[in-house]
């Protein structure tokens, strides 16, 4: 089962799922790591199925082990419901961030979706356990009324800054929630920030305890992603103030 958008970048269906038109969310490598942590924190607890991936000559060719299981390193995901999805990947993307950008959009709008939140950090050294938000005036005002303040100026690279500007052109609408993360190693305090700011901002229950409970572990399993983050911070998605 395949949503064909090129030859060269396409969605590929391994489960089909009806969608509702979805909110998704999306992290990919940043500082941190808090916008995979965040995701990944909202594929668990929301029990999502992996329903495709991303396939792409744009993507380094590389695959993703966690705890031993092999995995494709850009995914999409569903609730049961069909109403939420998730977009996550765990790779720096350095190049063709263009076609990427467009296939995950072309897909998102077939299946009828009118929001994307990106999910991702900025490069601080300590956390002050805070969310802000950059997003068009309306959505800004929600965010501000969920304790989620707006951040005044700045710009956002990579993929997630991709998807943000490409937004602006079509009709579907993008905001991205930041928090102050760690620019050295993977920062779960700092994701499960983001993901109670997404409970407040859209009335959801996820659970956060994993993330500080497990910080040794979630340490010792990212860190070889992390330092690959930092390699590449230069060319790979954050936000500067």
């Amino acid at each position: 089962m395949k949503d064909r958008v090129s030859s060269d970048n396409e969605v590929y269906e391994i489960k089909k799922t009806v969608l509702k038109s979805p909110i998704i969310f999306a992290g990919f490598v940043g500082a941190g790591l808090v916008g995979t942590l965040a995701v990944g924190c909202m594929i668990d607890k929301l029990k999502m199925k992996e329903i495709a991936y991303l396939r792409s000559k744009h993507l380094p060719p590389s695959t993703v082990f966690m705890q031993g299981r092999l995995r494709h390193p850009f995914r999409l995901y569903s609730n049961d419901d069909g109403t939420i999805c998730a977009v996550i990947c765990e790779i720096t993307l350095p190049f063709g961030l263009h076609d990427i950008v467009n296939t995950i959009l072309d897909w998102a709008e077939k299946n009828g979706s009118h929001e994307i939140v990106i999910l991702d950090g900025v490069a601080s050294t300590s956390h002050d356990d805070k969310a802000f938000c950059a997003a068009e005036e309306d959505l800004c005002r929600v965010m501000e009324d969920n304790d989620i303040k707006m951040i005044p100026q700045g710009f956002i690279t990579g993929v997630a800054g991709g998807l943000l500007n490409e937004c602006l052109v079509r009709k579907i609408q993008g905001v991205t929630l930041l928090v102050k993360a760690n620019e050295k190693g993977p920062d779960p305090l700092a994701a499960a920030t983001l993901v109670k700011a997404v409970n407040r901002a859209y009335d959801m229950n996820i659970d956060t305890s994993s993330l500080r409970k497990e910080k040794k572990r979630i340490d010792a399993d990212f860190k070889e992603l992390s330092d690959k983050y930092t390699e590449h911070r230069k060319i790979d998605s954050n936000m500067y103030m």
